[in-house]
């Protein structure tokens, strides 16, 4: 049974983080507190349509979870007990000692926002950034393993794996999933900042799969983002994160057709932009902006809000783009952001300038290098070169309405020539 059978997903997603950190605090910081957890799950779903949800929620959910966390306990216990008596027996044969087992972990640190806490232990370093978003999503979303399975188009056996060696890595490493020293802290909310990006990054983006917008995955990286920026009101990136994500969420009603193809951005009908999320977005910028050094997510942040206050494509200030790109570049390169440059690069100095500045960009398996190239090489007056780039950046994605979208662009240029450069 998944949350999305229960009488209310929002209710338990919003529960869980609290319900976990309190099986936590109450019996040790073990594996078996999730699997507790989900066990109360399913009793909701089974008693909650016939019963009614409870008046007390989430006590009634820590409740059942506590008891069948006991009970497994016990079982372990006996079975341990056991085991190390049959141990004890057949060391006793040789003349040896049997050393005492090793104590029980302390409960782990309590933290003034229990959600977070659960972000912050999903985002350890010595995770994988896959590793973390599946966490993530499992322990903080109250996603089943068998939708967050579905998002990436996995099976389900295949993310199980996968969860089951992060926790393995975080248990080799010593670190299982304890609370960050006051000195670790900065580091991993940055983590979780990248986390939460990259939830939203898979839904926004459909790196895979028929459709355009992972709903549930866009809609968790929000309500995660608005949860850490409610704990750390003064931090500015963590506000640059939302007003980022927010601001992007707000195209998404415009981003495809009736038929479920993708619109770009220009071609996008801006009247069907989210105004509410848009004007939330960029009071959340403004807060932000002035209270320091400017990171990569307020950058990010103000260039999607460009973008979003202007009345047409043809009305952007891509000047103004050109130049936080510029600072994002400085302040984190990376190839996704030197396509944004050569993007905007291309818009004010011209289509042959942005393919210069795009030739830093070497990595021939990603598909968005390609289509960035082919758009510029077809305002260079280059359309054979222009169709082989969409038809390369066709095959290379695994989204099937990108797939679409860029093998339209080179049909279009089927049989044009190239002129004379």
């Amino acid at each position: 049974m998944t949350p999305a059978e229960l009488p209310d997903e929002g209710l338990w997603r919003a529960e869980l983080p609290q319900v976990l950190a309190a099986l936590r605090r109450r019996h040790g910081d073990r594996p078996e507190v999730e699997d507790a957890a989900q066990q109360a799950l399913a009793a909701a779903a089974e008693q909650w349509p016939a019963e009614g949800i409870p008046h007390r929620p989430r006590g009634w959910l820590i409740t059942v979870a506590s008891r069948r966390l006991v009970d497994q306990l016990r079982a372990d216990e006996a079975r341990r007990s056991r085991e190390e008596l049959v141990a004890r027996q057949e060391h006793a044969l040789h003349g040896g000692m049997t050393s005492a087992p090793d104590e029980a972990p302390g409960t782990p640190a309590v933290v003034a926002d229990d959600t977070v806490g659960l972000m912050l232990r999903c985002a350890h370093p010595a995770l994988t950034p896959g590793s973390r978003v599946a966490l993530t999503l499992r322990a903080v979303g109250g996603l089943s393993t068998a939708q967050v399975a579905a998002g990436f188009l996995v099976p389900e056996a295949t993310m199980a794996q996968r969860i089951s060696r992060a926790r393995a890595t975080l248990r080799s490493s010593g670190a299982t999933f304890g609370m960050p020293t006051e000195e670790e802290v900065p580091e991993r909310l940055a983590a979780v900042r990248h986390v939460v990006s990259l939830v939203f990054t898979e839904g926004h983006q459909g790196s895979v799969g028929d459709a355009v917008v992972g709903q549930a995955f866009v809609e968790e990286a929000v309500r995660c983002a608005r949860v850490l920026h409610r704990a750390v009101p003064e931090d500015p990136e963590s506000a640059g994160l939302l007003a980022l994500l927010l601001l992007t969420h707000a195209r998404t009603p415009a981003r495809v057709d009736a038929h479920g193809d993708l619109v770009p951005l220009a071609e996008q009908d801006r009247s069907l932009w989210d105004r509410r999320l848009v004007g939330e977005g960029v009071e959340l910028l403004e807060r932000a902006l002035p209270r320091g050094e400017v990171g990569p997510f307020q950058l990010q942040a103000a260039i999607a809000a460009v973008h979003a206050e202007a009345p047409s494509a043809a009305a952007t200030d891509w000047a103004q783009i050109h130049l936080l790109y510029r600072m994002l570049d400085h302040r984190a390169p990376s190839a996704a952001v030197t396509l944004g440059l050569a993007t905007a690069v291309a818009e004010v100095h011209g289509a042959r300038a942005g393919l210069a500045a795009l030739e830093g960009v070497q990595d021939r398996r990603w598909h968005r290098p390609h289509a960035v190239r082919g758009h510029l090489l077809a305002r260079d007056g280059r359309p054979a070169e222009a169709r082989e780039a969409f038809a390369t950046a066709a095959r290379l994605t695994r989204s099937i309405p990108e797939q679409r979208y860029l093998g339209r662009l080179a049909a279009e240029l089927d049989g044009a020539d190239d002129g004379g450069t």
